[in-house]
């Protein structure tokens, strides 16, 4: 039987179907270039993510204090709970330096290796409210 179908000589002008190398290595460079870019913006925001974790964690914790506080008229003897184990691998909570009847300060400490966070660093709050930072940047409101 004969087929209708005609297929192309040797040397004839048809073309394979599917990509050619160069049009394979110009996807992945345009893919490496765009993942060059995305990646450190991912970084950050999950840098940025953490530390507004690590912030409200303080918060809760200075609210236990003041409650604790309105109970027994001092912060001596008191403890602030516990946060959110996700974060508690990513930042170091403690009371810094010693509880008094009207003083505390509590601050989050960011894992080295972890949560590099060169532009917040160490938050603290004080039984006044007071907000710090201990990185480069220029006021506590951008870390809090």
């Amino acid at each position: 039987m004969h087929s209708n179908r005609v297929m192309p000589r040797r040397g004839s002008s048809a073309r394979a179907a599917g990509f050619s190398l160069i049009e394979l290595m110009i996807v992945v460079g345009v893919i490496a270039i765009l993942a060059a870019i995305a990646y450190p913006n991912y970084r950050q925001y999950v840098i940025n993510s953490r530390r507004a974790a690590a912030a409200a964690c303080l918060q809760e914790k200075a609210q236990l204090m003041e409650r604790y506080y309105t109970t027994n008229l001092t912060y001596v003897g008191a403890t602030p709970g516990g946060c959110d184990p996700e974060i508690n691998g990513f930042y170091t909570f403690s009371l810094n330096g010693t509880t008094t009847a009207r003083a505390y300060t509590l601050q989050a400490a960011p894992v080295t290796g972890r949560q590099d966070d060169p532009k917040c660093g160490t938050l603290t709050i004080n039984a006044q409210g007071d907000r710090t930072e201990a990185g480069t940047a220029t006021n506590a409101t951008e870390c809090w």
